[in-house]
């Protein structure tokens, strides 16, 4: 494990060795699918697109979510989307995904550009012609900061320390006192944020308030959540929707700089389209077909999680394998998005060109997941990453510092374990 966890002695996409070396090793040995145990625990390792598929398109409780460890737990809360199981969830599914819809992303995107001008200006303002910037430390803030309805404002600090207090014991420590600590006080400036909301009439369109509006379902009975349950998604929202966007777009960035030819291919599609002084519009998004595709593939070769979990709820058939109840199943993302048997030899290879025609099988990349559990800010992460990658490549181009080093990290998602440092320099129209 201590090697798989050295720097790369290169910049390599291949990043299964490195985030899941228990599976590249016995998926030599035992094929795509087999058994192993974690203690106690059976676990069935899957990477076939067609038994992924059968999993995650699953609506009728046959393959749960497993529980997550005590410190992820807190982080999200229990009466957020990514614990809530049965109806409970949902409900939160049908509420969350009216504040999450495209036209509603939409919505919100003048209000990113404003932000993200401001955070660009201060690059511009540097006095030296090439700069270096470790874009996945400002990556965070500025997605923090782009988090809608000014929510990031009550928890950015206190929740960007929680995160950085980890630990998976229950002992009252320094370190833990401290964590339970800061995640009192995030609850708290939610809740203060929440009841300043609801006697205002001002930005009905803010994310805070979108999840305090009522949902009318098929049956005309009106859902609305309660005040914790608003905190709690209010803390999947801020930490999953900063981490999300902040890794993609260092690795984006990371990948044009190593391929400068990319890079000039989607700043010209991104000066076409708007122009070197026009901000990028709701109007821009469906003309960044590049665009999309150099996400994709990043999300590909780098997606926000390196497995997706279930655990089956009764004795079941799977393909052609009898899972027992209580089994474990570890859907092996980075396995799937680099098979060569799906993608080709050049699967580790970055090739954006791969995603100009639809894909080939539905589970092939699951970046977001698919299903009914599908990521609900999907459509918010995608569109902010353009916003701000196109912003970016109107002013700047870059390149690779000497001093990064290529080290992916398998934490809560897959970050780089140093930054991404880069050597930027102004362009000139």
């Amino acid at each position: 494990m201590a090697e798989e966890l050295k720097p790369a002695s290169s910049i390599t996409h291949d990043v299964a060795h490195r985030v899941t070396p228990h599976y590249s090793k016995w998926s030599k040995l035992y094929g795509k699918n087999f058994l192993f145990w974690f203690g106690a625990k059976p676990v069935l390792a899957v990477a076939d697109p067609d038994m992924i598929k059968e999993v995650l398109m699953n609506s009728n409780g046959r393959f749960r979510r497993t529980k997550l460890d005590p410190f992820t737990k807190k982080l999200f809360g229990d009466e957020g989307l990514v614990l809530l199981e049965g109806e409970k969830w949902a409900v939160h599914r049908r509420i969350t995904s009216q504040a999450f819809n495209m036209e509603r992303v939409k919505d919100w995107i003048p209000e990113m550009v404003a932000t993200i001008e401001n955070w660009l200006n201060k690059w511009e303002e540097k006095s030296d012609d090439q700069f270096e910037l470790d874009v996945h430390k400002e990556l965070q803030q500025l997605s923090a900061d782009i988090i809608p309805g000014q929510l990031s404002a009550a928890v950015m600090r206190k929740g960007s320390a929680f995160l950085n207090c980890k630990s998976n014991k229950f002992l009252p420590t320094k370190k833990n006192r401290l964590r339970w600590k800061l995640d009192r006080e995030t609850r708290e400036s939610i809740r203060a944020l929440i009841e300043k909301s609801s006697k205002s009439i001002e930005n009905r369109h803010a994310l805070l308030a979108l999840l305090m509006s009522p949902y009318r379902n098929e049956d005309g009975v009106e859902e609305r959540l309660d005040i914790d349950e608003i905190v709690d998604e209010c803390k999947t929202f801020y930490f999953a929707g900063k981490e999300t966007t902040a890794n993609l777009l260092s690795w984006v960035l990371l990948l044009l700089a190593q391929h400068q030819d990319w890079q000039t291919r989607a700043r010209d599609e991104v000066l076409v389209t708007c122009g070197s002084k026009n901000r990028p519009s709701a109007e821009h998004l469906s003309n960044f077909k590049l665009m999309s595709m150099i996400l994709n593939e990043t999300l590909r070769l780098f997606p926000p999680a390196v497995e997706l979990n279930r655990q089956t709820s009764h004795n079941l058939q799977l393909g052609n394998l009898h899972v027992p109840a209580g089994t474990q199943l570890d859907l092996a993302m980075t396995a799937v998005h680099h098979d060569t048997h799906i993608w080709g030899d050049d699967a580790d290879a970055f090739n954006p060109l791969r995603f100009a025609a639809p894909r080939r099988h539905l589970a092939s990349a699951f970046p977001f997941g698919i299903g009914p559990r599908i990521c609900v800010g999907q459509n918010f992460a995608v569109v902010e990453a353009k916003i701000i990658l196109a912003m970016i490549l109107q002013r700047f181009s870059f390149v690779i510092s000497p001093s990064y080093v290529h080290a992916p990290l398998r934490s809560l998602t897959l970050q780089p374990q140093y930054g991404v440092q880069l050597l930027f320099s102004r362009v000139s129209h």
